[in-house]
Formats: C-alpha cells, sequence, structure tokens
C-alpha cells in the first residue's frame, strides 16, 4: 500500500473510480434494454468509430440478424430500431475506452514526475491490470450470448460486475488513503473493524445474487412480495434442475429467492454494525459513514421491493444498482476510517 499521499492523485482515483461506477450503472441500462448484444465484435481501436452511413449500418445489422437474440427475440426490429441498442451499447464501449485513458494518461505522467514513486507503483499497476481483465471479462460475457441463447451467461455477467467492483473499492480505499493518510496493515484489527469486514462480505454476496438475478433475468419471477407465486416459500426452490444444489445458483426461482431474502441478513448486520459504532463512541467521521450506510441498507429493501412489484421498470432497477454502490462505497469508507482508528489504538 502506498505511503506518499497527494491531492491531484486522490483526485485523479476519485474521478477514475466515479466513471468506472458510472460504466457499471450504464451497463445495467445496457443489460434491461437488451442492448449488450447489439456489437457482435469486439475491436477496441476501430469500433470506436460508429456507422457513419447508411451502408455501414446495414452491415452491422446483418451482423446482428444472424445472432440468437434478433432470430428468437428482436426477428421483427427495423433498421432505426436496432440503430438505439447498438449507439447505447456503442456509449458504453466508447465510455470504457475513455476510462482507460483517464486511468492510463495521468498514471504516467505521475509517475514519470515521481508524482507516485516507483515503490509504490506496484498498486497502480495492479489497477491497471483489473481494469483490462474487467474489459475482456466484458467481451467474455458478451460473446456468450451470441453462440446459442440470446442471453449472456449469468456467471460471466457476475464475474464482470466483480471485477468492476473489486477496481471501485481499491481505487476508492487508495483514493481516501491520499485523503486521509494510509492505515497501517499491521494495526491490530478492533472488533468494529472485523464486523465491518464481515458485513461487507455479506454484501457481496447479496450482490453476486443480483448479479444472478440479472443474468437469469430472474427478477420478472413474480411480481408480488413478500409472497413468490402465491406462497411465502415457493415450492421446487431445491428441484428446478439437478444436482439439487446447483439450484442455489442457476434456477431463476430459487435465486431469486435467495436475493429477496438475504438482503434481511444485510440489515441486521448493519444494525449490529451500527449498535457496536454507536456504543463505542467512535469519532463524528465514523458515525456519520455508519449512518449514511444503515440509510443505504434500508434504502436498497425498499427499491428492491419495488422493483419487484413494478415488474423491472428501469428506472427502478437502475436506482437499485445505483444504490448499491453506494452502499459499497460507504462500507469501504467506513472501514477505512475505522482501520485509521486502530492504527492509533
Amino acid at each position: 500500500m502506498p505511503k506518499t499521499q497527494n491531492r491531484a492523485v486522490m483526485n485523479w482515483i476519485f474521478t477514475f473510480a466515479s466513471v468506472a461506477a458510472f460504466l457499471v450503472v450504464f451497463g445495467g441500462l445496457v443489460r434491461l434494454t437488451r442492448s449488450g448484444l447489439s456489437i457482435v465484435e469486439w475491436n477496441p481501436v476501430y469500433g470506436a468509430v460508429p456507422p457513419l452511413n447508411q451502408q455501414a449500418w446495414q452491415t452491422e445489422f446483418a451482423k446482428y440478424q444472424l445472432t440468437p437474440e434478433y432470430i428468437k427475440v428482436n426477428s421483427g426490429m427495423t433498421l432505426d430500431q436496432y440503430k438505439i441498442i447498438f449507439l447505447l451499447e456503442w456509449f458504453h464501449r466508447l465510455v470504457a475506452r475513455l476510462a482507460g485513458l483517464i486511468f492510463a494518461i495521468p498514471f504516467f505522467v505521475f509517475y514519470f514526475k515521481k508524482t507516485i514513486p516507483a515503490k509504490e507503483a506496484g498498486l497502480y499497476v495492479v489497477m491497471g491490470f483489473l481494469f483490462i481483465a474487467q474489459a475482456i471479462m466484458g467481451w467474455i460475457m458478451v460473446a456468450s450470448g451470441l453462440d446459442e441463447r440470446p442471453a449472456v451467461s449469468h456467471y460471466a455477467l457476475t464475474a464482470h460486475l466483480f471485477l468492476a467492483l473489486t477496481l471501485i473499492g481499491l481505487s476508492l480505499w487508495t483514493a481516501f488513503g491520499h485523503r486521509f493518510g494510509f492505515p497501517d496493515n499491521q494495526a491490530k484489527w478492533s472488533s468494529a473493524s472485523k464486523l465491518v469486514t464481515a458485513g461487507l462480505v455479506v454484501l457481496l454476496i447479496q450482490i453476486a445474487y443480483g448479479g444472478f438475478t440479472a443474468g437469469l433475468k430472474a427478477g420478472r419471477v413474480s411480481d408480488t412480495w413478500p409472497l413468490m407465486l402465491g406462497q411465502l416459500i415457493p415450492n421446487g426452490l431445491l428441484s428446478q434442475t439437478q444436482p439439487p444444489l446447483l439450484n442455489l445458483v442457476s434456477a431463476p426461482l430459487t435465486v431469486m429467492f435467495i436475493h429477496r431474502w438475504f438482503a434481511f441478513v444485510g440489515l441486521i448486520v448493519a444494525i449490529w454494525i451500527y449498535w457496536l459504532i454507536r456504543k463505542q463512541n467512535f469519532q463524528v467521521e465514523i458515525m456519520k459513514g455508519i449512518n449514511l450506510v444503515l440509510i443505504l441498507v434500508v434504502a436498497q429493501i425498499a427499491l428492491g421491493i419495488m422493483v419487484v412489484i413494478y415488474r423491472v421498470d428501469i428506472t427502478l432497477a437502475l436506482l437499485h444498482q445505483a444504490n448499491a454502490l453506494a452502499l459499497f462505497s460507504a462500507t469501504i469508507y467506513v472501514l477505512h476510517r475505522l482501520r485509521a482508528a486502530d492504527a492509533k489504538a
């Protein structure tokens, strides 16, 4: 972990993390509008320019017409309708290219000016490789929906999401270090820090099931809450596919059931963390952070219920996804400040 603080580096990392977060939310829009499979080739260089004339548009449309999604879902789509979903995915990829430049150019400037010391550059290099890995996984995800079925692999989608979360989390931790100082990794872990880490694990499990839910389109299984298909615990949770345990990660009914109710495990943990931090009377910045975490957890559950009731309304679904990112970021902040407090204890 770096030790050298610099405000310019902090602003750069915060900007990059913000663009990465925007990409995650905009990726949700791409998925919800079924735009992600509209561009059937991965061309990092030439793909930065969209079709510029009617013939070029016809060529791209002809490629799309060979895909399972067009054949099985959008067979009546016109060229004008195709242009809309193409441009959504093209813009998503364009912002991703810009994010790469936002990361790479300042990094090399800071490195060669020695603003980032050579011995501290390793973390930033890791962030760069994470960004590349996330981009590659994005194409693997898209390619998984171009072969036989008109949908991407929910495993690839979730892996793509988790690489983005890892990158955002590492970026925020580094930016907070530049803002407040880098915590001592050797400091003894307090009970509060351990519990927040456990809460972060619970949140990541819930986000993983959110990824599975999105990839399997499981949010449309039932539009009622708390009942699913007229029951509190629907029949067949472990019999949709074989072997039975595979239902936990691949059956839409089971995945959505877990995603619905595991959220309340997160709420219980958040209340527990809130109680522990209040009891130990930490500094104001930590108190404000955990207050925000608790508010965001409640908002996340409320938004999730509304997404179900309103049958995955796009606006609500994007708010649900953006709120999850805000909750993840707030949790990273609280953990960072707690570790700083651990070092002073």
